[in-house]
């Protein structure tokens, strides 16, 4: 399960950065990056 909240948080992150960097679709894209940290915090968290 760890390493499924990783591979999504990395997903998240490369679809932000493409997304912001190439579309500039404002508010949206930064909510992907707002999911991507959540989902990387839960993971450390519950790792330790």
């Amino acid at each position: 399960m760890r390493s499924l909240l990783y591979i999504i948080a990395v997903i998240l992150v490369i679809g932000w950065a493409i997304g912001f960097f190439a579309y500039n679709a404002g508010g949206v894209i930064h909510i992907l990056l707002v999911i991507a940290i959540i989902a990387l915090l839960l993971g450390v968290i519950r790792r330790a």
